[in-house]
């Protein structure tokens, strides 16, 4: 009987205490996370929330999907770190103390991009930057060091900075089939049925691969 990968253990690869399955881990009500993405950090993946989820003052949230793969560094860019740029200082006066804190309406109301949302089945490369409200579509891949600053296409493969579109991974017509086939919804039991088709099939074995509706 084939027995699907736990989405509930911390660490899923034995002897790599490296890699961390991001849904178990992750506590703040502001980030959601899919099943089965995982984040890769020699140093202290646990910290995760902290260390690669940087200026989340709210209430702007990072949603990631399931099946997404993290390298090492990722890092998504929230909201919070907008400063005003209409006056003739870009600093946070207010957010020092003392009797500047009288100010704060100063930094209220400031303009946001909304929530961050990266699809399901997304490849981010080493020490990629994600700016605030940015979406990533599913199946997308973002290649190390790059800087993304809009929106990504499904299945489009992305590099630089800022990031600029080089490629889709599939035509208009196949991108439209794997979204409608959209694997990554299907059962547990029955992806680990069909792992060699999700990783070296073709779309058509994708498609007879697709249980019933």
């Amino acid at each position: 009987m084939s027995v699907p990968a736990d989405p509930t253990v911390l660490h899923p690869m034995p002897g790599q205490p490296r890699v961390v399955q991001l849904r178990p881990l992750v506590k703040s009500p502001l980030i959601d996370v899919g099943e089965y993405s995982y984040y890769d950090d020699p140093d202290d993946p646990t910290a995760f929330e902290t260390r690669n989820v940087l200026y989340h003052y709210g209430p702007e949230k990072l949603v990631i999907g399931r099946f997404c793969a993290l390298g090492t560094g990722v890092r998504f860019i929230m909201n919070g770190a907008n400063h005003r740029m209409d006056g003739p200082s870009t600093f946070p006066f207010p957010t020092m103390g003392g009797s500047w804190a009288d100010h704060f309406d100063l930094l209220t109301g400031l303009p946001g991009r909304g929530d961050t949302v990266v699809g399901h089945d997304v490849w981010f490369g080493h020490s990629a930057t994600v700016l605030p409200g940015v979406r990533i579509g599913h199946g997308a891949i973002i290649g190390s060091g790059s800087v993304v600053t809009k929106d990504v296409p499904d299945y489009g493969i992305v590099g630089g900075n800022p990031a600029r579109l080089l490629r889709t991974r599939y035509s208009e017509r196949d991108i439209a089939r794997l979204l409608a086939v959209a694997w990554w919804d299907w059962p547990a039991e029955h992806i680990t049925e069909h792992v060699r088709t999700l990783m070296s099939g073709s779309i058509d074995a994708l498609e007879a691969a697709a249980p019933p509706v």
